[in-house]
Parts: structure tokens; sequence; C-alpha cells
């Protein structure tokens, strides 16, 4: 059984430019030494470890470094061997390094562990998408998930969560992700009947977005109803998954369901996943905005956040004052911005609130107000504003948003007198949702809770309770990387 080879610090570049091609190779290396090591041992976690140096060399990866990989881990003329080279561009290989080219003459030992094999596979597919090259990228991410249907290890799932994603960003990027859904589905069910979980919450979150990305919301809410229910492994996906559901309620119109889930997933998100954590914002405060709440200013003011959301912050505030004209100027302005982020849609359905608003602020400043100066006010500009105006006051009156009579005969709108807010259950119900939160947060801190095997029966000597928590920081630290490098 190979030995685990500790990863070194990678060196600093030196003045020669083809100097980091070795350093880059010998990592490579390392890294197949360390995947061999947990294939033999069954440990699924140094495979973990694997994908998280990967990504730390992701952008020293270069064709001429690969094609000397390919050569040191896989048998030249294979088959795997022939078509992964074939993905490779031919005019890097003036960019050898003579201690690369060496390296990979010398007699070196050939693997034939389907872990290697797979990681070739997704070394290649990761440089072809870095590279632009996507339609290179989609036959290559086919070959390789042919080649993970006929595999069934547990030091494969990995890795093969790691293709799978991957696989759907070469056919999103090309526009083609309508064509792998039913492979994609395919892909879920032998997940499924494999036990693979951590494949199982890829694949189901890969199978929303799928359906997301062709608004097929019912379709969508469908999968995730009947979809096997387990515990999460990958926050990550965890996140992935919470945004897709918020996503999926705030169109079915169930926003107090949408925003937990939309600010969960903004809460669990790593901080190097700005531009998640970005979308997560921007849908939550457009549910926040339907539910009649107002944002508060701190949200639009997180760090790396302010332009991205300085289209929704003029929007809630044109919501806020109950401003109809200045609403509709906001979303001219912004009409690209919410275009691409899809939620333009949503902001159409807004224009209730905004009257709402300014409905409720007349009634505040108002005892007694005719129905045609509240039409001047909203700035109706329908062909009868008198009667839009007198229906709105009505269905506002009737729903409780406002304390006030109508008079018909005279088209007055009568407000009463501002009563005490603690007289009503509202006080009540706030505080209710406050100790729901702080018992839900207690409940969840309780259940990660993680205690040391056997403490009940032993008491571990002063050596091993130092192991057990240099373990436990060392494994907080790798926790704490693949957070920052997955996203």
């Amino acid at each position: 059984m190979t030995q685990d080879v500790e990863m070194k610090e990678l060196q600093a570049p030196s003045n020669s430019v083809a100097s980091a091609s070795p350093s880059t190779f010998q990592h490579l290396k390392e890294i197949a030494s360390l995947i061999e090591t947990g294939a033999y041992a069954r440990e699924v976690r140094r495979i973990v470890r694997v994908v998280r140096l990967t990504m730390a060399l992701r952008r020293k990866l270069k064709a001429s470094v690969l094609s000397s990989f390919l050569n040191f881990a896989l048998a030249p003329g294979s088959d795997v061997h022939s078509r992964l080279s074939s993905y490779l561009p031919k005019e890097d290989d003036q960019d050898m390094d003579v201690d690369t080219a060496t390296s990979a003459t010398q007699t070196s030992t050939k693997h034939s562990l389907p872990e290697l094999e797979i990681y070739c596979y997704l070394l290649v597919l990761i440089f072809l998408i870095d590279q632009k090259r996507y339609n290179e990228a989609k036959a290559c991410a086919s070959a390789s998930i042919a080649r993970l249907k006929n595999l069934n290890r547990r030091t494969v799932d990995v890795l093969a969560s790691r293709l799978y994603f991957y696989y759907s960003l070469s056919y999103e990027l090309t526009g083609d992700l309508a064509e792998i859904r039913g492979n994609l589905l395919a892909l879920h069910r032998i997940a499924t009947l494999r036990h693979d979980e951590l494949g199982q919450e890829t694949l189901l979150n890969l199978l929303l977005r799928n359906y997301l990305h062709y608004n097929l919301y019912d379709q969508a809410e469908k999968l995730r109803s009947k979809a096997p229910r387990f515990e999460a492994h990958s926050n990550q996906q965890f996140c992935r998954y919470l945004f897709y559901l918020g996503k999926i309620r705030t169109i079915q119109l169930e926003y107090t369901d949408a925003k937990e889930s939309l600010l969960q997933a903004a809460r669990k998100a790593p901080v190097a996943a700005l531009g998640f954590r970005v979308q997560c914002n921007k849908w939550a405060v457009i549910v926040r905005l339907l539910l009649g709440e107002i944002p508060e200013r701190t949200v639009f003011m997180q760090k790396g956040m302010e332009k991205a959301l300085r289209p929704y912050f003029e929007l809630t505030n044109a919501v806020r004052i109950g401003d109809l004209e200045l609403f509709r100027s906001v979303a001219e302005k912004f009409s690209d911005t919410f275009n691409s982020d899809r939620t333009h849609n949503l902001i159409v359905r807004l224009r209730h609130n905004v009257i709402r608003t300014g409905l409720r602020n007349i009634s505040i400043s108002y005892s007694r107000i005719s129905l045609a100066d509240v039409a001047k006010k909203l700035r109706l500009d329908s062909a009868n504003p008198i009667a839009d105006a007198e229906s709105i006051v009505s269905k506002a009156i009737r729903d409780g948003a406002i304390d006030a009579t109508l008079d018909h005969a005279n088209g007055w709108m009568v407000s009463k007198e501002t009563g005490d807010i603690y007289s009503t259950n509202e006080p009540q119900t706030a505080f209710d949702t406050r100790i729901a939160f702080c018992l839900n947060l207690h409940n969840e801190a309780v259940r990660a809770l993680r205690f040391p095997p056997n403490s009940h029966k032993e008491k571990e000597s002063a050596e091993k309770r130092r192991e057990r928590q240099q373990q436990e920081q060392e494994l907080a630290k790798h926790i704490a990387e693949e957070d920052d490098d997955d996203f």
C-alpha cells in the first residue's frame, strides 16, 4: 500500500516562466499517490482532500503538464489515454520543461485504478472549461459519464459528484442544457440504487437547475417532492437546494416559506461564494417586499454587494414611499438587470404592494379625503381613476390593510383614529416568531454536536486528548477550506 503523501507548500514562481510546470506536475503526482492510498484503504476523506487540492492547482494547469500527467498515470496506447490526449491542444508542446519531460519519460508504475482514471477525466474536463473549449468539454464529459455508469465504488462517489457538476455546466455554457435532462434523471436513479447520497444531492440540484432554467417550476416541484429524503452531506449542495426551493416557493406564492429558505441559504453559504450570496439576497429582497416587509438598509450595504444590489435598493425605496410613478421609472431603468436576474415577473407583482403602501400613508395623513384626490396621489393612469380608487380602497379595507370607511354617496374615504397596537395580537405574534426561531436554532446546534466515541465508558489519557484535539482542528480547517473551494 502506498503511504499517504503530505502536500507541500506551492513553490513561489521564479524568474523562469517554465519553472511552474514541474512544480505543478510534481503536485499532481503527489495527488495521484494520495488517490492510490485512499482507494486501497477505502478512505473517502482522502478523495475529498484530493478534490480540494486540485481546486488549488486549477489555475496552474497547462496542456503540457496534463499531457505529462496522463503519460504518468495511464498506460500509453490505452483507450482512455488516447481519448483524453485527443482533447488537449498540441500548440503548448514547446512549453515543456526539461524536468517535466524527463519525469514523464522515466519508468513509472502504470496505475489501473478506476479512481485515478476518473480523476484524469476530471482534470481534462476542468482544463477544457477554463480554456472555453466547450465542444471538447461536452465530448469529454459525456465520455466520463459513460465510464461512471459502470463503476460502483464509494471512493469514486466524490469524484463522480464533481464530474456531474461539470457535465451539466459544459452543456449549460453551450445552451444545450435540455439535451441531458433524461440522462441526469437516469444518473439520479442509478445513484439512488447505489445509495450514493452525495451523488443524489448533486444530481437533484442539477435537475432542479435544469428545470428552473426553462421555467418548468411544476416539474421541479414534483421531482423535489418525490425525491428520497436524507441528511445533507455537503453544505454547498444543501445551500443550492435551499436556493432552488426558495425560487420554487416564490413562484408558487408561498412567500413565507420562500423567505425562510432564501435567507437560510444566504447565511449558510461560504464567505467566498459572493455571487451565490448576491443571488440569494436579490430574491430574498423581492420576497420580503411581496410580504409587505421593508428590508433593512444594511442588507444592501454588505461588503462586495453594494453595486449588484443597487437596483433593488432603489426599488425598495419606491415601495417604501408608495410612489407608483417612481416605482414605474425604476422598473424601466433597470429592466435589463431584472430580466437577466429573472425577477421581472415578480417585480410586476409588486405594483399592488406599492399602491397599498401609498394608500396606507394617505389614510394616516388624512382623516377624510375624496376618492378623486386618492387617485391623484396614487397616480392612477387608468381610464376611470375614481372607480379604480374606490375598488382599491374597498379591497384594502376588506383585507385589513387600512382602518377606514368608505362613503360611496359623497365619494370620500374616512379614516379612523389610529389605535394602540399593543391592544392587538401583533406583539404576541412577533414574540412567538422570535421564540420559534431561537428554539429552532438551539435544536440545530444540539443536532450538530459531536462527541468522541465511548466517552462515557473510558477516560481518555492526556496524550489521547491532545491527539483528538489536533485531529478536530485539522478537520475543521479542511472543512473551512472545502467550503471556500467548492463554490
